[in-house]
């Protein structure tokens, strides 16, 4: 597996990754809210961070991360590459070539909520609605130690 910088025409592949991720893990998320985020993640979010894939070793997408100003916008694994430690690579090199030392994690999304936890963060402060205003309490949560 490696981490690299990601092309833009790349973004529908990235798309469909984001997607069955959040299926599989956002299951408190309302359908109409998904349908609501699909065109922002592809037409505004992605190219707001700075963004960067796992490939496996035939070149398969596995996963990406954005970061902005220091945040972890979004970390999303392909769902048949879960459990394999992609989120941990891709939050490793976040950390140490991007910068990162924040995440903000929707409460209900419990193994998110671990896995930052596992990797070295934790929670500081609670927000009651998401960053579009939705009943989705958020994290916030930083490096421990920094």
């Amino acid at each position: 597996m490696h981490i690299e910088t990601v092309d833009q025409s790349q973004y529908p592949q990235l798309l469909t990754i984001w997607e069955a991720s959040v299926r599989a893990t956002h299951d408190f998320l309302a359908e109409a809210d998904l349908l609501e985020l699909k065109p922002l993640i592809l037409e505004q979010y992605f190219a707001a961070v700075d963004l960067r894939v796992a490939k496996g070793s035939d070149g398969e997408l596995l996963g990406f991360c954005g970061v902005s100003d220091g945040n972890i916008e979004m970390l999303f694994i392909a769902p048949e590459a879960r459990g394999q430690g992609v989120g941990a690579r891709l939050t490793t090199y976040a950390i140490e070539h991007q910068g990162a030392t924040k995440v903000d994690v929707n409460e209900q999304n419990v193994q998110a909520l671990g896995f930052y936890e596992h990797v070295g963060f934790a929670v500081v402060s609670r927000s009651p609605v998401d960053g579009q205003g939705k009943p989705y309490p958020l994290l916030h949560m930083e490096l421990a130690g920094r």
